[in-house]
């Protein structure tokens, strides 16, 4: 088998030829240690600061050559995500920054007083303070029955269709479609979730407004030669859901479902999620909407890759196995037990994609990750 058949057969829940090995992403600096330079690919925080500064042809061209050299060099990687933030999309060639004064070295601020600060840890710029939080009315007259989406340039899609053309027939390529329509979260996650108890139909009608433009921008976004469609939300914390099951099957899952609908009739794809957290009451309705594979399934959050396959492997493929706690923070003997683990538990019968609980994350220790492909190679003809 080549890796597309071999990624098309977990997913259709099939033992291949041997395990396929695919990464939610790397970020920059194992890709650094891997290609032996600096890299803008999953730089997430010099990704956004180039960008502000206008040097987007830098960033593109780095993304372009880096991820191609990274994937030919770690020649066990079977699928190719081109969905990951800082490492595809990127913005239009005539795209005129409007970038926030920089206050201090990791510190910015924009004209409606929002505060973006740079995280040394997860090398992540997010916004801190947001004064416009909790003063925009929302109603459903925001959100109108008939809109169309924008069409977006084509030199948004560079990098994804430079990386298809000339490594995509080795791969099993996943890439963006139309945005995700799943947990509406009107002015971010704390006002969001207010807003399903006091405007509950307004979140309704942003949710369907959402789930007709991204429908409509399916055939814009989803690139020929992709084999699959990832998306990634979260919708729970390490104890449990966001919001209890029935608001989530009421609110959330009649949007997940129209949309897996909608890919898999106009464009004949699978469907892939990520969702962090712990899920168990969610995962009969993970299977409800269409959802072909769940990827990310964190241990520290009670997700257990053995429990998930005995209760789901004969409806989902289950992408992951191997903590990133552990590739950041544990040692190289922890790491090979859970590929051990991983492959004992979750590889028999198929329906099995190994990889990390969510990504090889910064900090990872480069070590760790080198024990990591090392113990998989040894194993992944174990079924």
């Amino acid at each position: 088998m080549n890796a597309k058949e071999r990624v098309s057969a977990a997913l259709a829940l099939r033992e291949p030829d041997r395990i396929p090995y695919g990464e939610f992403s790397i970020d920059s600096d194992t890709v650094a240690r891997i290609i032996g330079h600096e890299t803008y690919v999953r730089a997430k925080a010099d990704v956004q600061i180039a960008f502000w500064e206008g040097r987007r042809e830098e960033v593109v061209q780095s993304w372009k050559e880096d991820t191609v050299d990274l994937f030919r060099k770690l020649g066990c990687l079977d699928v190719i995500n081109l969905s990951a933030m800082a490492s595809s999309l990127a913005p239009p060639k005539d795209h005129v920054p409007d970038p926030p004064r920089r206050i201090d070295e990791t510190t910015w601020e924009d004209g409606d007083g929002r505060i973006y600060k740079l995280s040394e840890k997860t090398r992540d710029i997010t916004v801190v303070h947001d004064p416009t939080v909790w003063t925009r009315d929302y109603s459903p007259e925001d959100f109108p029955e008939e809109s169309e989406a924008e069409i977006p340039d084509d030199s948004v899609f560079e990098v994804i269709d430079y990386v298809i053309e000339r490594i995509g027939a080795d791969h099993f390529v996943l890439g963006p479609a139309g945005s995700e329509v799943g947990m509406v979260l009107l002015g971010g996650i704390e006002r969001g979730l207010t807003e399903y108890i006091t405007n509950p139909e307004t979140v309704k009608a942003a949710g369907r407004h959402h789930l007709r433009q991204a429908n409509e921008s399916d055939s814009y976004y989803i690139r020929p030669g992709t084999d699959g469609v990832f998306w990634g939300q979260d919708w729970a914390y390490k104890n449990g859901p966001l919001i209890s099951p029935a608001m989530f099957r009421e609110f959330v899952l009649p949007l997940l479902t129209a949309r897996v609908e909608h890919v898999k009739r106009s464009h004949h794809l699978p469907v892939i999620q990520h969702a962090c957290g712990n899920n168990w009451k969610l995962l009969d309705m993970f299977v409800e909407a269409g959802f072909d594979c769940y990827q990310s399934i964190q241990p520290t959050a009670e997700m257990d890759i053995k429990a998930v396959k005995d209760a789901y492997g004969d409806r989902m493929c289950l992408w992951g196995g191997v903590p990133v706690e552990h590739l950041c923070g544990g040692t190289m003997e922890e790491i090979r037990e859970d590929v051990r683990y991983a492959v004992q538990w979750a590889a028999p019968g198929g329906g099995f994609i190994l990889g990390a609980s969510h990504s090889i994350a910064v900090g990872t220790i480069y070590d760790n990750y080198m024990a990591m492909l090392d113990e998989f190679e040894r194993l992944r003809y174990c079924y």
